[in-house]
């Protein structure tokens, strides 16, 4: 059965998608909202750098509501509600890596009215958070039993990170620690990882607090640091750490940390990503104890991370892969616990 696609935003997990959704056996590429005037109007494989495809691009949602399509890949920026409610209503199954992993009632009850209004369903899905902060912990889980301790971790380099302006004025890098620890970025995070956190604890049966304790930490320059964003200079953020944890009673149950560097070198604390590198990490102690690390999603070297990012590419293919599933899934919201085993797809030229 083949499910027609349209791709919400042009953005690096928008084009990663695009080129995802034309490998997938099973989908095709039928419509493409884009936020600029600049590119409405371009034939889509253009915008990605491929062959023409015949679909065009619009910034019209009108445009897009109005289209026949079994299923939008949702990757803007910044989530928006109201524009997921609506394309929910107008029949389209919606799959995003920007947030809804595992809502709350509060967060999740107008959306899943907009689903079972338009018959369709809304799954959140991704790497980080998403995947690597709760599915794969809770799929691995089953080899131990008694779990005492749950933790996932990234440690990335940020200056793979080709978005200067959101490395600078969303993340805080190159800000005063004042600044960066009053800025947004906890509080866009929390929304995502807070339901990783969440995720686990349900599902495993943990008693938990159900308040989230989340906390961050800051190094900053001790000698000028390229960087995407420009130069960091000594006295400004060139590193951060945020975590979030479960606790039962005085027990940390869950924790999930996000390490994010510009590079190791000329940091105060001096923080590195250890002997590993750059990885992500998932533990469980129980009987037995186990830790999985996982290296490939972080580029190689930041020229490669800025020509394509692993990790953005991840997450597309995570979006892309789950469109059939949830096209066939029951109407509402879907996680990861809703969902069965998905997979990627062979390469067209061994198919």
């Amino acid at each position: 059965m083949t499910y027609s696609v349209v791709q919400w935003a042009t953005g690096g997990v928008g084009v990663a998608a695009i080129k995802g959704v034309l490998e997938h056996p099973n989908l095709e590429l039928v419509g493409c909202w884009v936020h600029s005037e600049g590119k409405s109007g371009k034939d889509v494989g253009e915008l990605v750098g491929v062959e023409p495809l015949g679909v065009t691009a619009t910034n019209s949602v009108d445009e897009i509501l109005a289209l026949d399509a079994d299923a939008v890949i949702y990757s803007p920026l910044m989530p928006n509600p109201d524009e997921v409610a609506a394309l929910l209503r107008s029949g389209k199954n919606v799959v995003t890596p920007v947030g809804w992993f595992y809502p709350g009632e509060k967060e999740g009850a107008p959306l899943r009215a907009a689903a079972l209004e338009g018959n369709v369903t809304l799954h959140g899905t991704g790497i980080a958070p998403g995947g690597i902060s709760d599915k794969f912990p809770l799929m691995m889980s089953i080899m131990s039993t008694g779990v005492t301790f749950v933790r996932a971790e990234e440690f990335s380099d940020l200056r793979t990170y080709d978005a200067p302006d959101v490395l600078r004025y969303v993340m805080g890098f190159g800000d005063t620690p004042e600044k960066a620890l009053t800025g947004p970025m906890q509080k866009l995070l929390d929304g995502g990882f807070i339901q990783s956190v969440k995720m686990i604890v349900d599902e495993m049966g943990f008693a938990a607090d159900p308040k989230i304790r989340a906390n961050q930490e800051i190094a900053v320059a001790t000698a000028p640091i390229d960087s995407p964003t420009g130069a960091i200079e000594p006295g400004q953020v060139a590193a951060r750490k945020f975590h979030w944890e479960a606790l039962v009673g005085d027990d940390v149950v869950v924790r999930v940390t996000v390490n994010w560097f510009m590079g190791q070198e000329n940091l105060d604390p001096a923080w590195t990503f250890g002997p590993a590198g750059e990885r992500y990490e998932m533990e469980a102690k129980g009987n037995p104890d186990f830790t999985v690390v996982v290296k490939g999603f972080q580029p190689e070297s930041v020229a490669a991370g800025l020509e394509s990012n692993n990790g953005i590419v991840a997450t597309a293919a995570h979006c892309v892969n789950s469109v059939p599933a949830v096209c066939a899934a029951a109407p509402g919201i879907a996680t990861y616990l809703d969902l069965p085993l998905i997979s990627g797809k062979a390469a067209p030229r061994l198919r």
